[in-house]
């Protein structure tokens, strides 16, 4: 079963207040400020700079370590320069080279002119080190020293130095300003975990109640609440809070830890025991809520302020690892996911975060060796299972993936809907291996487990897919064409976007001599997915077979120079050399094979030999 992303613990509902409080923030702003005319002129005339262009390019693919790099060698030559000294303390603190941004955030408020992060990145740095009066004096500056905190974040760090220095009714004060709807449950959850750390029992109990009421599908929220009841004696009631959540939101390790610890009759320790956690997990909230890749960059800054105020917190550094995969910077989050210790309830997830960072990295040795190792300790481990599998069926190592996944399957009595993906697999790597008579039973135990009525897209997806490969296969050896016809007009309905399916009814047309049919299928196929050669290859048939020969020899062509499989290739080589008659047509015009004006690639070397299939071999559903 998919275990639920950590980044994803969030509800919906407080997601979307919390969007809108980060919509509105002086922080969040603060890290894609709209820039000052005098910025602006700035940074032209470092334009011809190729150290700055070298920075820009980096942070625009989201590299943060490269263009922290690239800042530093510009300060170097030029240290007053504010542009680049700004930039450059946010591709470090977004980075989490908290040293380096915490001297940078100095020299930046050394500066006229305000910048609300580098105030409030000092603020946790004295808030880390006890500093209360401090960080509230840094933090008023952060709100442009109005005096009344007005933004969420910077009131509740505030709010959380007052806890501090000893002053719970203050920090109180400060958090029930906010007093929106939309923000209750924000306001009592931080308001009790205060209540908690300043050690009035009672106060917790009440605000983290109405917080859990509020948002009883928030894991962190429940969490809190769960941890404090089991510590005023309600262990049962705190385990029918998290078996609630986890019935709704199934697969998260944390929760059956939680559950393993209060079912041994071990009461739990608070969500926040100091300021200093308190204080991580309001940094943290406000980091979950980003989604885009240019949120991201927003949330790795709030949520490595939050690693550096509570590192012991493994929810945090799996998010930050998380946010560094949804940038495609597979390297860092490979790092961040290492650093997960063995005994951690994210140790699954950050094994398999680490498998992924090197599969995108082409390190797939390394990727098969981390799955068999913790296949080894964890054999029911089945999104490891098909994660191994798939490894060494993209390797050609068809025998090797069947293995995996009939060890797993072995191991299960009573297959389930969340088991379909295993025998879908299997039956790929079957159909890969030319064992046919072995693939289709899985593929019809997979469409078999499935729901036949979908209502969500993830359904729909499923189906679909199921469907086209099985469908496509039929189709491709000239068996069940008219129910293959049905099943994928089915998955087309399911999946209209998508151009490997259209291209698979498209040549089920061809199959049934509906070549008109067949065209304006692999046409609109064509354009959902203009890269795939099979597609290329088969409208370039059916162009042939309508009559409209110079358009199938540039199809078959173009097939040839988007690099097919070797087995797809020499069929293709074939159908340009004589075309798809049985005896060689007439010549093919050089402009058509030639350099000429039309730009055609020249001529394969003519290939003798028997006739081959015109059929290619392997289906379009993989």
């Amino acid at each position: 079963m998919e275990s639920v992303p950590v980044s994803n613990l969030l509800s919906a509902t407080l997601r979307r207040s919390g969007a809108a409080v980060l919509a509105t923030l002086v922080l969040a702003g603060a890290v894609h400020a709209r820039q000052s005319p005098g910025t602006q002129r700035a940074e032209a005339l470092l334009g011809g700079s190729g150290a700055f262009l070298a920075a820009m390019s980096a942070q625009g693919q989201h590299d943060m370590r490269a263009a922290a790099g690239f800042y530093r060698d510009l300060l170097r030559a030029d240290p007053g320069n504010r542009p680049v000294l700004e930039r450059a303390f946010i591709a470090e603190l977004a980075d989490g080279n908290l040293p380096e941004a915490f001297r940078l955030a100095e020299q930046v408020t050394a500066r006229e002119g305000a910048n609300p992060l580098a105030y409030a990145t000092l603020a946790v740095r004295a808030l880390k080190n006890r500093q209360y009066q401090s960080a509230r004096t840094l933090l008023g500056r952060a709100s442009g020293g109005r005096g009344r905190t007005t933004d969420l974040t910077v009131a509740l760090l505030t709010a959380w130095a007052h806890v501090g220095s000893g002053d719970l009714k203050k920090a109180l004060e400060i958090v029930d300003r906010f007093s929106a709807p939309e923000l209750a449950a924000y306001r009592n959850f931080f308001g009790g975990l205060m209540a908690e750390v300043a050690r009035k029992p009672e106060d917790a109990q009440k605000r983290l109640t109405v917080a859990y009421r509020t948002e009883p599908g928030t894991l962190r929220v429940a969490d809190a609440y769960a941890r404090h009841i089991s510590r005023a004696g309600e262990i049962e009631n705190a385990i029918k809070v998290y078996g609630e959540w986890d019935s709704r939101n199934a697969g998260q390790p944390f929760v059956r830890n939680q559950l393993t610890e209060l079912r041994a009759g071990r009461p739990l320790p608070p969500l926040a025991q100091t300021v200093q956690q308190g204080a991580a997990e309001v940094l943290y909230g406000l980091g979950a809520v980003g989604n885009s890749a240019r949120e991201a960059e927003t949330s790795l800054v709030f949520m490595q302020l939050a690693a550096y105020l509570n590192p012991e917190d493994e929810l945090v550094q799996v998010t930050i690892a998380e946010l560094f995969e949804q940038i495609r910077q597979w390297e860092r989050s490979g790092d961040v996911f290492a650093k997960i210790p063995a005994t951690s309830p994210f140790r699954i997830r950050s094994l398999l975060g680490t498998v992924i960072s090197f599969e995108r990295r082409e390190r797939t040795d390394d990727a098969i060796t981390s799955l068999t190792t913790l296949l080894a300790e964890k054999p029911d481990e089945l999104e490891a299972v098909d994660m191994l599998a798939g490894l060494y069926r993209s390797k050609k190592k068809y025998a090797e993936s069947i293995a995996v996944y009939s060890k797993a399957l072995n191991r299960i009595d009573k297959p389930q809907t969340a088991h379909w993906n295993l025998f879908f697999g299997r039956g790929v790597a079957f159909e890969r291996n030319k064992e046919w008579t072995k693939g289709e039973p899985d593929f019809l135990k997979a469409l078999d487990l499935l729901p036949a009525t979908v209502k969500t897209a993830r359904e729909k997806y499923e189906r679909a897919q199921v469907l086209n490969y099985l469908a496509y296969s039929w189709v491709d050896q000239g068996l069940n064409i008219e129910k293959s016809f049905d099943m994928l007009k089915e998955a087309v309905s399911l999946a209209p976007e998508d151009g490997a399916i259209v291209d698979s009814l498209g040549w089920a047309y061809y199959r049934l001599g509906k070549y008109g049919d067949a065209v304006k299928q692999l046409e609109r196929a064509i354009e959902l997915k203009p890269g795939d050669p099979t597609i290329n290859d088969h409208l370039g048939d059916a162009y042939w077979k309508i009559g409209r020969v110079n358009e199938a020899y540039f199809k078959w062509n173009h097939a040839r120079d988007l690099k097919p499989e070797p087995d797809e290739l020499v069929p293709i080589l074939r159908k340009i050399q004589f075309g798809l008659d049985e005896i060689p047509p007439p010549p093919i015009p050089r402009e058509l094979l030639g350099n000429g004006p039309d730009g055609f690639p020249p001529p394969p070397p003519v290939i003798t030999g028997p006739p081959v299939p015109i059929v290619p071999e392997k289906g379009n559903g993989g």
